[in-house]
């Protein structure tokens, strides 16, 4: 049966990597297209899972750049407005253990200024999940235009959300006051430890799962990085474990583990409606799947994820 169709709305960003300095005491960058939502759509399509992605992205040489990976990647970009402000960028620093830290240049940048009628413009009732959130989620003015246009999109989908929680950009403050609201839209919420860190300081995943589903995700993963995943349906735990991994870094990782438990709950045909069907075995079924994807991610430089055929 062939897959049906997933949506991705949010942001692209350019990926900087510093290097060594230049003859003329200058500092060279190494630029890869990025920004999470675009990682998503991306490491979806790679997988073989139609995907479409709504994005605002620049003229600019780096929207050029973002548009020529989406549209390799075999991603539709129909959905997308051309725009004349500039591309968001976000330069990395790597620790020792290669995790990324992230500085943001995004004011007045092109991701964030969705108008009502251009989310209006994207609707359509052939997709099986919307998957959003990050930066583009919280930052207004489209951030709210988004929960709108979410409302509306959950009477035909699955609703999909990570936060993506950026607090050099956003005060942590913000996530907490609208993430009870995302979690009456989505019918997933996944984001990182690190996330669960900023957002309930001192909480234990179970517990984390607990708040959020009264607040109404049915489903709540929370990924742990090499220890692999923890997720929660409806309160019923699921544990599964990372392979052993040559880390090189851990950029879009995360992004693409959301798109590995998007595409395997696809083919279990558990998308479209409020995940009634699905059950711990699936849910275990679909993070195994996904923290392989997100495994063989972490082992190239930067947001690169894998295709089906290297996954076999």
């Amino acid at each position: 049966m062939p897959l049906r169709p997933i949506t991705v709305l949010g942001e692209s960003a350019a990926d900087a990597f510093p290097g060594d300095s230049t003859p003329d005491g200058g500092l060279a960058l190494r630029v890869l297209p990025g920004g999470g939502p675009a990682n998503t759509a991306v490491a979806l399509a790679r997988l073989g899972t139609p995907t479409r992605f709504l994005g605002r992205i620049s003229t600019d040489p780096f929207g050029q750049l973002f548009r020529a990976r989406l549209a390799a990647s075999g991603v539709d970009l129909t959905g997308c407005v051309n725009t004349a402000e500039p591309s968001t960028l976000a330069v990395a620093t790597l620790d020792e253990q290669a995790q990324a830290t992230w500085t943001f240049y995004a004011e007045g940048t092109a991701d964030w200024q969705w108008t009502t009628d251009e989310l209006t413009a994207t609707r359509t009732t052939e997709t099986a999940c919307l998957h959003t959130g990050s930066l583009a989620l919280i930052r207004d003015p489209g951030g709210q235009r988004i929960e709108q246009h979410l409302a509306w999109v959950r009477e035909h989908a699955t609703v999909s959300i990570d936060p993506n929680v950026r607090p050099l950009l956003v005060p942590p403050a913000d996530y907490r006051e609208r993430l009870d609201q995302w979690c009456a839209l989505a019918d997933i919420l996944r984001l990182s430890e690190e996330d669960l860190a900023i957002l309930l300081p001192g909480a234990s995943p179970a517990d984390a799962c607990h708040r959020w589903h009264e607040a109404g995700a049915r489903l709540v993963v929370v990924t742990l990085g090499e220890r692999g995943a923890y997720a929660s349906l409806d309160g019923h735990p699921v544990t599964v474990p990372a392979p052993p991994t040559s880390v090189v870094d851990t950029v879009g990782a995360g992004d693409s583990f959301t798109a590995g438990l998007l595409h395997r709950l696809n083919q279990l045909d558990l998308l479209g409606s409020r995940l009634d069907s699905l059950t711990q075995n699936a849910v275990a079924d679909a993070c195994r799947f996904a923290v392989r994807v997100a495994a063989l991610t972490c082992s190239v430089v930067g947001a690169n994820p894998p295709s089906a055929e290297s996954l076999r």
